[in-house]
């Protein structure tokens, strides 16, 4: 390769390092045409599928900032899948392409910059598609909209009994408070009475 090509070739790698989410480095020793062409299907339409040299795609990653544990791992046949968005698809088809054909081995990985080990990947794999899990988080948070909305409009109803218990109660005090005024000037008149007869008792009690 004339060198005007192998830095094309590391330009165009150091770009898809760069502008991937993520990356997963595979070995494919043994794999034929067809086979690489199934895997390239299964890992869907967020993810390309480039076997690359070694020497090379080191240059390109140590320019694009990925961490050496990837790049430490660029031995033998190596091919990565480049990831644009959710990884979680691209993890599926890699893992379960593999099992189904043993000879494509996941060495490793990087998200979001950061190194993945193979068991990570798989544990990605084991994830439900971010659509899912929007889908899912969009279906809890209407559901809490709706036990809010409904406390909401219970409000005003508990607010208008509250108000007219106030308001019985406050009826009810204001019949009693008479009632206890009216009480009190019968006793205060009767007073007097009891005193005139008295007197008028003890004047006859003097006559005689």
């Amino acid at each position: 390769m004339a060198r005007a090509e192998k830095a094309a070739a590391v330009a165009e790698l150091a770009e898809r390092f760069q502008s991937s989410s993520g990356a997963v480095l595979t070995e494919y020793r043994g794999l034929t045409v067809a086979q690489l062409g199934e895997l390239r299907k299964s890992l869907g339409t967020n993810a390309t599928y480039s076997v690359v040299k070694n020497t090379l795609t080191k240059i390109a990653a140590a320019e694009a900032g990925i961490t050496p544990e990837l790049t430490n791992l660029l031995t033998g046949p190596s091919a990565i899948a480049f990831v644009q968005g959710d990884v979680v698809e691209a993890a599926k088809g890699l893992r379960d392409f593999s099992r189904a054909n043993p000879l494509l081995v996941i060495k490793g990985g990087v998200l979001d910059g950061k190194p993945l080990t193979p068991a990570e990947i798989v544990k990605l794999a084991d994830l439900e598609p971010r659509e899912v899990l929007l889908a899912k988080l969009a279906g809890a948070m209407k559901a809490s909209l709706a036990n809010a909305a409904g406390t909401f409009a219970a409000l005003p109803v508990q607010m208008a009994r509250l108000l007219g218990a106030l308001e019985a109660k406050r009826a009810a005090e204001g019949q009693a408070a008479p009632a206890e005024q009216s009480a009190a000037p019968e006793g205060q008149a009767a007073a007097p009475e009891a005193a005139e007869a008295s007197a008028e008792a003890e004047q006859s009690s003097e006559e005689s």
